[in-house]
């Protein structure tokens, strides 16, 4: 998934901010975001959790759910 999400970025660089967490070193965090499978992508929106995708899944099923919560 990381070669997807970095096109993702940079596609959309300026509009979106993306950062990777390790689950491992970060158990708390997972938890509180009810991480249980990996990959999961988690979408902010004014600094709320808005919305999650898990598991492999297609470029265009992450750009459709990240165009649904931008302005």
């Amino acid at each position: 998934m990381a070669p997807v999400i970095e096109q993702i970025a940079d596609q959309y660089a300026g509009k979106i901010k993306v950062g990777k967490l390790d689950v491992d070193a970060n158990p708390q965090t997972a938890f509180k975001f009810n991480v249980r499978s990996i990959p999961s992508i988690l979408f902010f929106k004014d600094g709320a959790h808005v919305d999650t995708v898990v598991g492999a899944v297609p470029k265009t099923a992450l750009v459709s759910t990240l165009e649904k919560h931008l302005d």
